[in-house]
């Protein structure tokens, strides 16, 4: 079993890669593809999405790379891969982003990245550093986790789905901001599961071992 890990110039490709492979060591046994090749991405059973940066850079990147935007569509909603999306490449799968001009995404899950405006104007954004994550709803990705878990963020956007049921998980920065989404094969983390230690690499490995 194989899960592609999708460079496309835009992400903490080395830093997700070790996290990955070490989750799939503990559960799965999926080899971790670092790939920028639409054909491999197609040929996997699931697909890690990162991002770090702007929304509209990191949009460009990825429409950079001859076919991939294709392939992903191909992968994801026509085939029914599970898609993990991580930062801005969580922001990637709405319907826009709202980062110097408005900017189209991919649109899988409705919704806009829009700023962090927290109710304290003492807090600072970016939003960086490790927050605690308040699940909305049962969802096997993040089954098992500690009441308390704690996960590390670095963002100054966040996405607002549309629709209440796509929201998996909030933390608290002068008010509830998205923490995770998700719907049906896709599930993306606002944090990053491969700087989250113990919690992120569970995260990981039930991302592996998912079935939707």
């Amino acid at each position: 079993m194989r899960a592609a890990l999708i460079d496309y110039g835009s992400g903490n490709i080395a830093s997700a890669a070790k996290a990955l492979s070490r989750a799939a060591a503990d559960t799965s046994g999926h080899t971790i593809i670092v790939t920028a090749d639409p054909d491999m991405v197609r040929k996997c059973e699931r697909i890690i999405l990162p991002g770090v940066g702007a929304f509209a850079d990191c949009m460009r990147g990825l429409s950079a790379v001859p076919g991939m935007i294709e392939a992903l569509n191909e992968s994801v909603i026509q085939n029914g891969r599970p898609i993990l999306g991580i930062c801005v490449g969580m922001q990637l799968m709405a319907t826009a982003g709202r980062e110097f001009g408005v900017h189209a995404g991919l649109n899988w899950i409705e919704g806009e990245v829009i700023p962090l405006s927290p109710a304290d104007p003492a807090l600072k954004i970016p939003h960086m550093g490790w927050n605690e994550i308040d699940l909305m709803q049962n969802h096997p990705v993040f089954a098992d986790l500690e009441s308390s878990a704690n996960a590390y963020f670095v963002h100054s956007f966040e996405m607002k789905p549309t629709t209440p049921a796509h929201l998996l998980a909030t933390t608290d920065y002068g008010g509830a901001i998205t923490a995770a989404i998700g719907r049906d094969n896709i599930v993306g983390t606002q944090f990053h599961p491969e700087k989250s230690q113990d919690v992120g690499l569970k995260i990981l490995g039930n991302f592996l071992s998912w079935s939707p």
